[in-house]
C-alpha cells in the first residue's frame, strides 16, 4: 500500500529576503569564520566590525571577510555607532558578559549556542534585553533549517500522531588538546554535543518531570559521555546520549502513535529524514547533508524579526533556550559536574 502523503513544503525565507542589518562579530575563531562566509553568500547582511581577544587577530578577520572596523576589545565594538547586531561567538564562559555588555549598548544579540552556561545566566540576559528593548536569540542554528519547519508542520498536522518517544544522539571523536577538553572553558560534551539532542526532546516533550543521568569522564576532567533518560508528562520518554570519545551516527527518532520521523545523521544539521506510518510505509525528504552554509537562516531570520518589530525569536524563543539549559543544569548535577559559573 502506497504512503498517501505528501510532505509539506519548507516556510523558510531565502536569505536575500532579509533586511540588511550592520553586524559586529565578536570572537573571530572557527564558527564565526563559516557563519560569516554562510551569511556573506546568502543574505544582504553586512559585517561591520569585528573583536578579538587581539587587535591583531581582529584585523586579521576583518581583512579576510572584507570588514571595515576591527578592534581589541568588546567595549570598543558595542560602543561603535554603526554596529545594529553583535553576533558572540566567544568561549562558553564568556556569552553572558559578552552578551550583557551588548544588550547594555542597546545592541541585537545573537550569540552562539549555549546562550550561556547555567539557567540563571539565561534568565539575566533575558530581563536585560527585555529592560532595554533589543532582540535576543540563541544561534541553535538547527531550529532555523528548512528541514526542521517541514518536520515542525508533519507533527502539527498529526502524521505521526501524539509524540510520545525520542530518541537522540551526537557523538565526534576529540584529540586531548581540544578546546572542548577543557573544564576552565566549560568543556566537555554537554554543551557543545549534548544540547543539541536535550534541545529537541525539550521542545518537543516539554519540561522533564525527571532527569537521569550516566557519565564517564575524560582524562581532562571533563565529562567524555553522558546517558541521558527524561521523563515528561503523561508517561512520555526521552532517550539522549552524547559522547566526545567517538563519532557516532548521530540519528533521531521522534516516535509517535501513528508513526514516527527517522532523521539521518547529523540530525541536527542539513541532510534527509523519512516518515513512517504504522504500516512502515515511507516518504522521504532530500537535502544536500550537512553545508555550512545553512547558517545564515539564523542571521536572516533576526534581520526578519527585529524588523517586524519583535524582541524574540518565534521559532527558537528565551524559554526554550531557558528550557533547554535548565536540563543541562539538572543532568550537570545529576553527574556532579562543576562550571566555573558559580
Amino acid at each position: 500500500m502506497k504512503f498517501h502523503y505528501t510532505l509539506p513544503e519548507a516556510r523558510t525565507p531565502v536569505g536575500s529576503a532579509a533586511p540588511a542589518l550592520r553586524w559586529g562579530v565578536i570572537g573571530p575563531g572557527w564558527v564565526a569564520e563559516r557563519f560569516v562566509a554562510a551569511v556573506q553568500k546568502n543574505t544582504r547582511q553586512i559585517f561591520q566590525a569585528v573583536a578579538g581577544s587581539s587587535l591583531d587577530k581582529a584585523e586579521s578577520f576583518g581583512r579576510r571577510f572584507a570588514i571595515p572596523s576591527a578592534y581589541g576589545s568588546v567595549e570598543e565594538l558595542v560602543a561603535d555607532s554603526q554596529v545594529d547586531v553583535v553576533y558572540i561567538s566567544t568561549p562558553h564562559p564568556t556569552h553572558y558578559a559578552c552578551a550583557l555588555k551588548a544588550i547594555r549598548a542597546g545592541k541585537h544579540v545573537l550569540v552562539e549556542k549555549p546562550l550561556a552556561i547555567n539557567a540563571e545566566q539565561v534568565r539575566g540576559l533575558q530581563e536585560a534585553a527585555r529592560e532595554h528593548r533589543v532582540f535576543l536569540m540563541e544561534a541553535m542554528w538547527t531550529a532555523f533549517l528548512p528541514k526542521f519547519d517541514v518536520i515542525r508542520q508533519v507533527i502539527e498536522q498529526g502524521t505521526i500522531g501524539e509524540v510520545r518517544t525520542i530518541i537522540a544522539d551526537h557523538g565526534e571523536f576529540f584529540e586531548q588538546d581540544h578546546r572542548i577538553m577543557r573544564p576552565e572553558l566549560a568543556g566537555g560534551t554537554l554543551m557543545d554535543l549534548g544540547s543539541y539532542p536535550v534541545a529537541l526532546a525539550t521542545k518537543l516533550l516539554g519540561k522533564p518531570e525527571q532527569v537521569l543521568a550516566s557519565g564517564q569522564t575524560a582524562p581532562t576532567g571533563v565529562n567524555g559521555q553522558a546517558s541521558i533518560v527524561l521523563k515528561h508528562s503523561g508517561g512520555n520518554q526521552s532517550s539522549l546520549h552524547t559522547t566526545l570519545f567517538s563519532h557516532t551516527p548521530g540519528t533521531a527518532v521522534i516516535a509517535g502513535s501513528e508513526g514516527y520521523i527517522f532523521i539521518d545523521g547529523m540530525f541536527y544539521a542539513p541532510g534527509n529524514f523519512h516518515v513512517y506510518n504504522n504500516d512502515k510505509q515511507k516518504i522521504t525528504y532530500e537535502q544536500p547533508k550537512y553545508s555550512y552554509d545553512s547558517l545564515h537562516y539564523q542571521a536572516a531570520h533576526l534581520a526578519i524579526c527585529v524588523a517586524d518589530g519583535l524582541l524574540e525569536s518565534p521559532i527558537r524563543p528565551i524559554a526554550d533556550s531557558l528550557l533547554t539549559m535548565e536540563t543541562l543544569d539538572q543532568v550537570r548535577r545529576e553527574l556532579g559536574i562543576v562550571f566555573n559559573d558559580l
